[in-house]
Formats: C-alpha cells, sequence, structure tokens
C-alpha cells in the first residue's frame, strides 16, 4: 500500500503564489509516476501535471503551463506544486494520485489518492 498525504493548500489573492506537498509513504519504491489533480464544484476532476520518479520528466495541463511547476524530492519521497500567477479559476481542491505504470492524464488510470487539499483563489 502507499499513503499520500497533501499539505499546503488555503486561500490567496489573484495573482499570487502557493506551494503544495505530497508526502508518500509505504511501498513507495513501486511508485513510477506521480500526479497532481483537480476538482472545482460541479466539474470532474481534471489532470493538473505529472512527474516520472526515476528521469524527472513531467506533464502539464494546457491551462497551467508556464504557471505551476511539480517538481520531486527522491530522499524525502516528497513531490511539490509550485503554482504562480493564481487565477480565481484554479479554485479547487487539490489531490495527488500515485501509479505503477506510465504517465497519464486520465484519473481513473491512478492507483492511489490522497484527502486533497482545498485551495481558493480570490479575485
Amino acid at each position: 500500500q502507499v499513503q499520500l498525504i497533501e499539505s499546503g493548500g488555503g486561500l490567496v489573492q489573484a495573482g499570487g503564489s502557493m506551494r503544495l506537498s505530497c508526502a508518500t509513504s509505504g511501498r513507495t519504491s513501486s511508485i513510477y509516476v506521480m500526479g497532481w489533480f483537480r476538482q472545482a464544484p460541479g466539474k470532474e476532476r481534471e489532470f493538473v501535471a505529472g512527474i516520472r520518479w526515476n528521469g524527472g520528466s513531467t506533464e502539464y495541463a494546457n491551462s497551467v503551463k508556464g504557471r505551476f511547476t511539480i517538481s520531486r524530492d527522491n530522499a524525502e519521497r516528497t513531490i511539490y506544486l509550485q503554482m504562480n500567477s493564481l487565477k480565481p479559476e484554479d479554485t479547487a481542491v487539490y489531490y495527488c494520485a500515485a501509479r505503477f505504470g506510465a504517465l497519464v492524464v486520465s484519473s481513473t488510470a491512478y492507483t492511489y489518492w490522497g484527502q486533497g487539499t482545498q485551495v481558493t483563489v480570490s479575485s
């Protein structure tokens, strides 16, 4: 089993920055890919960013490219999502997720999920 715990959410004004963290524990050596997803009220969960543990290659949703950066700390088995130039439309519950296969954007492909952290961007 793998456990994921997010932290770092809160309230920020538009144009501001925020960093989310996702600490992993358990059988983390088997994880190939970590991802960040978000879900706004009344909307489906959507892919935000993903990273491969080995090599560190990344992918981003078009809506966050150039504003968000996903990174990892191998020693701490933690991933981060640095969010800059935040917009009100970024308001959502943000989840980190893990899977054993390739980096994909479909949320249904991810096996393990954190509990989520609320990010609210005020205008």
